[in-house]
């Protein structure tokens, strides 16, 4: 699916990658960024944000912390991150971002909470008491006073299975004083996910009952004299979506797929963000009419219904076929993904294979590899990571 919307609009990312791959300097197994689109992606996201008075926290955990992927962002406006958990907030840290946000989605573990204060995170989420105390005693050991925010919840919100938690909305105003009394650390606001999520039916994007619940909590701690508290309203971020956040009372946002032009939305309506990022594979093997090619980074974040999925072959930039692909299922490691040779039987060992997916390279194997000078005609590897950000010693 968006694969379609990279050869529609940003075909030049494709073409790059074909012959980069094709001269040695891409491995098999890399997402590709288009980082001088990821910056006017994040320009246009920081100017709308600026504009209706948001703070945007970058989500990079989706193309594995590149580093230069964190600089594209800091160079575009976006100088924090948010961190999904500490593994992210170490490496977007190392990459020169401040960080902007830890503790939601992952709450940091007891043992790290003292690495987390020696962060300085601008705000850290609790879900609990527990937390609220660990995060507290760790910031006061540091000589640190802590922004906290409160993810709250109440009855009918919305959440990925695995993603519950929180305090209950209806006790904001006690939770609020529960943190304020907290040696170490002080209430700044309340958070939730989603705010928003895709709906196909429409298609486009619509608010959660979270959100709601957001605005009602925000409220009640207005009307009790409570001023300057961050609500921080992450889930399906676009630049057109800002405006219906900041409309509900939103003070921080989230992009993440927005920043490669890959949220669901992105694939049924032309926004401004382009398309961003592919993975690159290279056929392996042969056999019973298929090419092999190989996996690693095989995981299609599951935002749509099944769907056929496609895939450009060649060694040539505009002399490649598209051809019908079969990953491999969720249960199974994906050592290689095949391509149907029907239509296309000359094709070869070594030729190129680029996907486009929906990526969440940091729960990969794959690389990750940004490419500056597309938008001049002058490609160029920046360099090439692992999923976690490190650096991948790629060639030995």
């Amino acid at each position: 699916m968006f694969l379609d919307l990279l050869r529609r609009r940003n075909p030049a990312l494709i073409d790059a990658v074909v012959r980069l791959h094709q001269q040695g300097e891409l491995p098999a197994n890399t997402f590709a960024i288009d980082l001088d689109a990821v910056r006017g992606n994040a320009t246009s996201f920081a100017a709308e944000a600026g504009r209706l008075g948001l703070t945007a926290f970058a989500m990079t955990k989706q193309m594995g912390r590149n580093p230069d992927f964190c600089r594209a962002l800091i160079d575009a406006g976006i100088p924090a991150s948010v961190a999904v958990d500490m593994a992210d907030a170490r490496a977007t840290v190392a990459a020169g971002m401040a960080l902007g946000h830890l503790g939601h989605l992952v709450q940091v573990p007891r043992a790290e909470a003292g690495a987390a204060a020696a962060m300085a995170p601008q705000n850290w989420t609790v879900f609990s008491d527990a937390k609220a105390g660990e995060a507290a005693r760790a910031s006061a050991a540091a000589g640190r006073d802590q922004a906290l925010l409160a993810r709250i919840q109440a009855d009918g919100d919305e959440f990925y299975s695995g993603h519950e938690g929180g305090f209950a909305a209806d006790d904001v105003l006690a939770v609020a004083d529960r943190l304020d009394g907290l040696d170490g650390a002080r209430f700044a606001g309340i958070t939730t996910f989603p705010a928003l999520l895709f709906d196909p039916e429409r298609p486009g994007v619509r608010t959660t009952r979270n959100l709601a619940t957001l605005e009602a909590a925000a409220k009640r701690l207005a009307d009790a004299g409570r001023q300057d508290v961050a609500i921080n309203g992450p889930g399906t971020t676009s630049t057109a979506a800002l405006a219906t956040l900041a409309a509900a009372g939103v003070t921080q946002v989230e992009p993440g797929h927005a920043l490669t032009g890959t949220t669901p939305w992105h694939a049924v309506e032309d926004l401004v963000e382009l398309p961003a990022v592919c993975y690159v594979s290279e056929v392996s093997h042969h056999y019973a009419g298929r090419a092999f090619c190989f996996g690693g980074g095989m995981y299609v974040d599951p935002v749509f219904p099944a769907y056929r999925v496609r895939a450009v072959v060649g060694r040539e930039p505009g002399a490649t076929a598209l051809l019908p692909a079969t990953l491999p299922p969720p249960a199974a490691i994906d050592y290689y993904g095949q391509l149907d040779l029907t239509d296309a039987p000359s094709v070869q060992t070594g030729d190129t294979v680029v996907f486009g997916f929906r990526a969440q390279v940091f729960v990969t194997r794959a690389y990750t590899a940004g490419i500056t000078g597309i938008s001049s005609g002058n490609p160029r590897v920046a360099g090439i990571y692992a999923a976690d950000g490190h650096a991948a010693g790629w060639p030995a």
